[in-house]
C-alpha cells in the first residue's frame, strides 16, 4: 500500500495533529498516531479543550482533587490543561529528540482574553512554560497588535512560541519581524538559540469561508468562478514572504548561531465547504519546511486518498497574485476580509475559553458534592462565577 503520509513528510511537510484529549492520551491513541501515521506534533486551543472536558469522564478524579482543595476555576483550568499538554509532550518526545528539537512539539495557548494586553500575555506565557516544564512545549500567542511585542519578549526569555491567528500577509511579515527580534534578544540574553523553536500559524480555510460568502453575495459568474481560491493563494504568497525573510543576511546570522527558522504552519485545514476536496488545504500547500496541523479526520483522509505532487507552492506565486487581482476586480476587499477574520478569531477563542471555564466550574461544583465539603465548594463556585462573569 502507498504510504501517503510518508510521501507528504518526505516532501517537507510535518504532519501535526490539531487535537488533544485525556482519552486520546490514556488510550495510547496519540502515541499510535506518532508511530503509525507520521504525526510529529500536536496543537491545541480553547475549543479543543472545552470539547475534551465536556465529552469525557477521564478528568473526574483530578476534578475531585481540585474541588477538595477548593481550587478556583481559572487555576483548575490551568491544572487540567497543562496536565494533558505535559503528558502529550512526553508522548511526542521521541519525535523531538529524533528531529533535533524541530518537531515533537505540543502547543498550549495563553488565555485568549489577554490577546490585547502585552505584559499579561508575556506573564501568562512564562507561567505556562513553568507549569508544563518540558523542552518540546510551544506557547501559543495570537498575532494581534499587542501580541507582536509579547512574541518578541517571550522568545527573548528563551521560550518557544507558536504564533497563532495569522490571516493576512502584512501581519505575517510583522510576525516574522517579531520572531527575528526575539531571537536577537535571546542571543544577547545568553540563551541557546538551538533550543528555541517557533512556528507561525497561518489560517487557511476560514479565508475561503469569508471570501466565498462575499462572492456569493456579489453573485456574478466572474465572482462565483473565484470561489475556493483565495485561501490557497493567500497561503502561497505567505510562503513567498517566508522564503524571502529566511534567505536574508539577518536570518543567516541567527542561523549561524544555531537558530531554527520559524516554519509556516498551515492551520484550519479541514474543508468547510463539502463541495471542495476534503484534502485540498493539504495537497495545494506542499512545500519544504512547512507544518500542516490537521484534525484526525483529515489525517486519515490524506492517508486514504491524498496526492503528493511535489512542491505545489513555490511555482504558484504569479497565479496567486492573479487571484488577488481578480478578487479586487469583482469587489472583494481583502484587507477588510483579513480584519474581520482577525477580530472573529480572537472572539471565537474567547467564547471557547468562557465555555471551558463554565464547564470546569460546573464540574468542580459537582465534584465538590462528594468531597465532604459541598457547602464550601458550592460557595467557592458561586464566588468564582461572579469573578469570571465580571471578566468576560
Amino acid at each position: 500500500m502507498t504510504d501517503r503520509l510518508s510521501e507528504l513528510t518526505a516532501a517537507g511537510v510535518a504532519v501535526w495533529l490539531d487535537d488533544l484529549s485525556r482519552v486520546r492520551l490514556s488510550s495510547g491513541g496519540l502515541d499510535q498516531l506518532r508511530r503509525e501515521q507520521h504525526v510529529a506534533g500536536v496543537t491545541t486551543n480553547p475549543t479543543i479543550f472545552a470539547k475534551a472536558l465536556a465529552d469525557a469522564d477521564t478528568y473526574d478524579g483530578q476534578l475531585r482533587d481540585l474541588a477538595t482543595r477548593g481550587v478556583e476555576v481559572e487555576e483548575a483550568v490551568r491544572m487540567l490543561t497543562t496536565y494533558d499538554v505535559r503528558w502529550a509532550c512526553d508522548v511526542m518526545r521521541p519525535s523531538y529528540d529524533g528531529s533535533q528539537g524541530v518537531d515533537g512539539r505540543v502547543s498550549i495557548e495563553v488565555d485568549p482574553r489577554l490577546a490585547h494586553e502585552t505584559e499579561k500575555t508575556v506573564a501568562e506565557a512564562k507561567a505556562l512554560w513553568w507549569l508544563v516544564d518540558r523542552p518540546n512545549l510551544f506557547i501559543k500567542i495570537p498575532a494581534t497588535e499587542a501580541g507582536l511585542p509579547a512574541i518578541t519578549a517571550t522568545l527573548a526569555e528563551g521560550i518557544s512560541v507558536n504564533v497563532t491567528l495569522i490571516f493576512g500577509l502584512d501581519r505575517y511579515s510583522q510576525v516574522m519581524e517579531a520572531f527575528l527580534a526575539g531571537l536577537e534578544q535571546a542571543k544577547a540574553n545568553g540563551h541557546d538559540l538551538s533550543k528555541i523553536g517557533s512556528v507561525a500559524s497561518f489560517f487557511v480555510s476560514r479565508v475561503d469561508s469569508e471570501v466565498d460568502k462575499r462572492l456569493e453575495k456579489i453573485g456574478s459568474a466572474q465572482a462565483k468562478a473565484l470561489r475556493g481560491k483565495a485561501a490557497v493563494a493567500n497561503a502561497q504568497l505567505a510562503y513567498e514572504r517566508y522564503s524571502e525573510v529566511f534567505s536574508s543576511d539577518r536570518w543567516q546570522a541567527l542561523a549561524d548561531a544555531g537558530a531554527h527558522p520559524q516554519r509556516p504552519l498551515w492551520a484550519s485545514t479541514s474543508t468547510k465547504n463539502p463541495d471542495y476536496r476534503d484534502v485540498i488545504y493539504v495537497e495545494e500547500l506542499i512545500a519544504p519546511g512547512t507544518v500542516n496541523t490537521m484534525p484526525e479526520s483529515v489525517i486519515h483522509a490524506y492517508a486514504d486518498h491524498g496526492e503528493t505532487r511535489g512542491d505545489t507552492v513555490t511555482g504558484a506565486y504569479d497565479a496567486a497574485r492573479q487571484v488577488f487581482t481578480d478578487l479586487e476586480s469583482v469587489g472583494v476587499d481583502m484587507s477588510d476580509v483579513i480584519g474581520v477574520l482577525e477580530r472573529e478569531g480572537v472572539e471565537k477563542f474567547e467564547a471557547s475559553w468562557q465555555e471551558l471555564l463554565d464547564g470546569v466550574r460546573k464540574s468542580l461544583a459537582a465534584a465538590g458534592q462528594g468531597t465532604g465539603r459541598p457547602g464550601q465548594a458550592a460557595q467557592g463556585d458561586a464566588d468564582q462565577a461572579q469573578k469570571v462573569g465580571g471578566n468576560a
